[in-house]
């Protein structure tokens, strides 16, 4: 069995193979990392610092895919973290990778939401839910580099999952799939699509098979990048784009599950991807602060430093407090999984960093507006968060749902 470098190289070390699996299985929330989350929390953060930040700004203006820092993060582990190490991954929990993506999304937001997109919505579905046929094609390679994408939305059936009219007609041993996938993150750069389509329309959402497609495969044609103002879905440092399926075929063994599963797996990646979102989210916001704190030290008004100001040290009070409450919301779902804690914590995290990115912009003032700054691009890619893996108001009405049943269970 091969050893990840990261368990090679870092304290993490330490650590058997039994006890890394003990703690990926542990559901039980604490404000308290274990030493192996700080140790995936520091790598991260300084991987950040030195590699993402000073490039970030770069990366997004001049729309550069941050192919180097990828390839790194693959030598590190970290595009399998939460994989069995039998497939190249890491074997860590939700939480280590929740933390990874925060700290890499604070130094770049593009880097962190590919890794988070290709953690939680490709790698770990295979992982989790893939035959062993299914995982030496679809995972091996992607936790060592390869990307995966996630295609599930399509242009009349975005929230409304059960809408989907992509097609799948079973031929023999073979599935031909027709449709059209948009806002498909690494499609671009990605080496494989986990895919939705219907066998069967009328049955809505009972339906829904989910498919793993390599990319390259004959009929699928990848479109132009989508121009969007925030990072996973723009034509800059992370990219976008639609994906048509005509007359593609590929075995009936990369169906995953059973033919009719394929909405309950959806809705399992998506209450990931959440915990992902809201972790993208906090790191931007964290960014943001960071950046506004920077800012005010240094200007100098009415005689002193903006931070003297009341009004100011207010704001920078008040970003503080939105930051940490986010944080605290995207731990505990990562810790203890379930849609009601995911969806808080997307909500709270997008509503947060969008607020604090905001309120950076204010301090900064005409420079907050100018794309010279840091401040601009702190503000698009929050924003964004409030709109992918589920818009807010979906959000809330998933807690609602969820709150009202656990009350009625009582």
């Amino acid at each position: 069995m091969a050893t990840s470098p990261l368990l090679k190289t870092t304290k993490l070390g330490i650590y058997s193979r039994k006890c890394l699996k003990s703690l990926s299985q542990c559901r039980t929330f604490t404000t308290q990392l274990t030493e192996q989350q700080r140790t995936i929390q520091e790598m991260a953060r300084n991987f950040a610092d030195e590699h993402l930040k000073p490039n970030a700004a770069h990366h997004d203006t001049e729309a550069l895919f941050p192919f180097e820092p990828i390839k790194k993060l693959a030598s590190m582990g970290l595009l399998g973290a939460c994989a069995s190490p039998d497939y190249g991954g890491l074997g860590l929990d939700y939480l280590s990778l929740a933390l990874a993506v925060e700290e890499l999304s604070r130094g770049c937001a593009s880097v962190g939401m590919i890794v988070s997109i290709h953690n939680f919505l490709y790698v770990n579905l295979v992982n989790e839910k893939g035959t062993p046929e299914q995982k030496e094609i679809f995972l091996r390679d992607f936790t060592k580099g390869a990307l995966g994408s996630f295609a599930l939305s399509e242009p009349g059936a975005g929230t409304d999952v059960a809408g989907i009219q992509t097609k799948a007609e079973l031929n023999g041993d073979n599935y031909i799939l027709n449709g059209k996938k948009t806002w498909v993150t690494n499609a671009i750069e990605g080496k494989a699509l986990a895919t939705f389509a219907t066998i069967d329309p009328a049955l809505r959402h009972k339906g829904l098979a989910c498919f793993l497609i390599p990319i390259e495969t004959e009929g699928i044609f990848r479109g132009q990048k989508e121009r969007i103002m925030s990072v996973s879905m723009s034509d800059r440092a992370a990219t976008a784009c639609p994906v048509t399926l005509e007359d593609v075929c590929i075995p009936r063994s990369y169906v995953v599950g059973e033919p009719g599963e394929g909405f309950r797996i959806a809705m399992e990646q998506l209450d990931q991807a959440r915990i992902g979102i809201a972790a993208h989210a906090v790191g931007i916001a964290q960014s943001a602060l960071d950046t506004a704190i920077s800012y005010a030290k240094k200007r100098i008004a009415f005689g002193k430093p903006l931070s003297r100001l009341a009004s100011v040290k207010d704001r920078l009070t008040e970003m503080c407090m939105l930051v940490e409450t986010a944080r605290l919301a995207t731990y505990r779902a990562a810790v203890e999984v379930s849609t009601k804690n995911s969806a808080m914590a997307k909500y709270l995290a997008g509503r947060n960093a969008t607020a604090v990115a905001d309120h950076c912009v204010q301090i900064l003032g005409g420079r907050g507006l100018s794309v010279n700054y840091d401040a601009e691009r702190h503000y698009r890619d929050a924003r964004g968060t409030q709109i992918y893996g589920g818009v807010t108001d979906i959000q809330k009405r998933l807690v609602g749902h969820y709150l009202l049943k656990e009350h009625d269970a009582l």
